[in-house]
């Protein structure tokens, strides 16, 4: 049943992109906090255009109603100003979780025939 519900929204601080700071010769690490804002249990999982320079810790979970959890978006050093940053963005995607399911993260959900939804967080980077 819960498959048949589009997922409700989620509140992400922040809102519309990740910032990170020069300089680029150590490590960054950004914190996001993930809410649900929706009114059942969602599954959620982060992807990123660029797995070498950008990870997310935590990089999955499961969100009970009105429930967040903070997320550390890392930045690893790099040659600014001689890499593509262009097209740098993490995305967030999530989905119900089917009725009585336990309270653990699993992939599947995804792969169903369940809504997933969507939210791109573009990375920008200040020199």
């Amino acid at each position: 049943m819960a498959q048949s519900i589009p997922p409700g929204d989620i509140i992400t601080q922040p809102n519309a992109k990740v910032v990170f700071n020069a300089p680029y010769d150590d490590k960054h690490t950004y914190h996001i906090k993930v809410i649900n804002a929706g009114g059942r249990r969602i599954g959620w999982a982060f992807k990123t255009t660029n797995m070498k320079r950008l990870g997310v810790d935590p990089p999955c979970g499961v969100l009970d109603p009105k429930e967040g959890v903070l997320v550390a978006v890392s930045c690893d050093a790099f040659a600014f100003g001689q890499e593509e940053t262009n097209n740098d963005r993490i995305t967030i995607e999530w989905t119900n979780t089917p009725d009585g399911a336990a309270k653990q993260f699993r992939r599947e959900w995804f792969q169903g025939d369940g809504m997933v939804r969507r939210k791109n967080l573009p990375i920008e980077y200040n020199p």
